[in-house]
């Protein structure tokens, strides 16, 4: 038995914790076992919120021993953090693929619009622990927070800059406020329970930002 927990631990897996009553909790490999129990944190942070949610909880619902979690997360705020910081990439990714798509900075403004509408009408809720969270006040949250905003307005900033030839500071205010437009309007539409369509809302939003910004004149 010695032997075996020696090389659990030397190939990078879990050694051997014996569930707890009712569970069963087959060994995984190490990012396998991360992957759902970042899951199961998911399903609790989004039900009761950051504070109202328990280790024991999350360790049920992922059917691991609490040994088994904290191994992997020594406490509830690094489970969160380790949450938000996969969802900030999915997002900085999604967005600045949108911005990539295309040369075209009318269907740039379009795809950017619509991605950030997707990704807040998500089934796994992903939005509700970026946007919503009971933590927004923790200053490791806020400046991961603060970073994504400042990333995905001065890529928007760069496409307005280059089509208006606004001043780099005047074009980063602009990106600000479309990036506020495009949060602000996707959480509201999601409260509508589907009554809008999404490509019909960020089609919307998308022509009220696009026609602001193009009225912008260039230089000759």
């Amino acid at each position: 038995m010695v032997h075996e927990a020696r090389a659990d631990r030397a190939s990078g897996g879990e050694p051997a914790v014996p569930p707890r009553t009712g569970q069963r909790s087959a060994r995984l490999p190490r990012d396998e076992r991360r992957a759902q129990l970042l899951a199961a944190a998911q399903e609790v942070f989004v039900a009761n919120g950051y504070h109202g949610a328990a280790m024991d909880e999350i360790a049920e619902t992922a059917h691991v021993s609490k040994p088994v979690l904290y191994q992997h997360f020594p406490s509830k705020r690094e489970l969160y953090i380790a949450l938000l910081d996969s969802h900030l990439a999915s997002l900085t990714d999604l967005m600045l693929g949108a911005l990539n798509s295309t040369t075209d900075n009318d269907e740039r403004v379009q795809a950017v619009m619509r991605a950030y509408y997707r990704f807040i009408a998500s089934d796994d809720q992903a939005h509700r622990l970026v946007f919503e969270s009971d933590l927004i006040n923790d200053p490791d949250v806020s400046s991961r927070l603060e970073t994504f905003n400042k990333t995905f307005a001065d890529a928007v900033a760069r496409v307005i800059a280059e089509d208006t030839k606004l001043p780099h500071l005047e074009a980063q205010l602009l990106g600000r406020g479309l990036a506020g437009m495009a949060q602000v309007s996707a959480r509201y539409w999601l409260e509508t329970d589907g009554d809008l369509d999404l490509d019909v809302a960020s089609d919307l939003i998308y022509r009220l930002a696009w026609r602001g910004i193009s009225r912008f004149p260039k230089e000759t």
